[in-house]
């Protein structure tokens, strides 16, 4: 069987690297069974962690060992609603986390012009705010679980749950790139078109010179 803290600790490098985490940001937690869930501790930054970090407890928010994230109803939330629910990621995606705040009055984001959101992921809600470290932090995701495996928090960050760590994290990074796709189809259809063009001369100077250069590798 996979090291599962060795994974969590991989997992929260992927998503710095991706610069959905920065200092101690975010938390990343796999649930074992229902008095085992590893969770990254709280204060740590996270791209720099090891596994002997790593905070345990229960699925009644019993401590085990170590300081778990103050986040951790977040977790408990998830886990005690989605029956199916083995590992939880939350992070900062920087666009995702742009949409709720210029666009305050959405209840999700986006996704009826892309295909591939409405196949793998159906709608992703945007969870009213909540202050970080409460209960309501927990509980304001109740009303989205467990039909909903992906959800923007307003103004705060992004969650995704799974049946492994790997699908949990893919749920981060889907939402973070539909954001960005988003913002630049917003600002491309914004932009007021006025590039350089070469002249027309030197523009049939280079179809030319590539009609004569045959099949090109770029």
């Amino acid at each position: 069987m996979e090291n599962i803290k060795t994974k969590i600790v991989e997992i929260c490098r992927r998503l710095h690297d991706r610069n959905m985490l920065a200092a101690a940001d975010g938390n990343v937690s796999f649930k074992e069974n229902e008095n085992k869930i590893w969770i990254t501790p709280t204060g740590q930054t996270k791209a720099f962690m090891d596994d002997s970090q790593l905070a345990c407890l229960t699925q009644d928010n019993e401590i085990v060992s170590g300081r778990p994230s103050s986040e951790r109803k977040l977790h408990l939330a998830i886990y005690q609603n989605c029956p199916t629910a083995k590992a939880v990621v939350h992070a900062h995606p920087p666009h995702a986390i742009a949409w709720s705040l210029a666009f305050s009055e959405l209840k999700e984001l986006p996704y009826k012009s892309l295909p591939e959101v409405i196949l793998a992921t159906g709608k992703i809600p945007i969870v009213p705010y909540a202050r970080p470290g409460s209960d309501e932090m927990g509980s304001s995701l109740l009303p989205f679980l467990p039909q909903h495996k992906i959800l923007i928090m307003q103004k705060h960050g992004a969650v995704a749950w799974g049946e492994s760590l790997d699908e949990a994290y893919r749920g981060l990074e889907r939402v973070e790139h539909i954001a960005y796709i988003l913002k630049l189809a917003l600002e491309l259809k914004n932009l007021k078109i006025n590039l350089d063009e070469l002249p027309s001369e030197e523009i049939s100077v280079l179809f030319e010179m590539r009609s004569q250069m045959g099949n090109f590798n770029l």
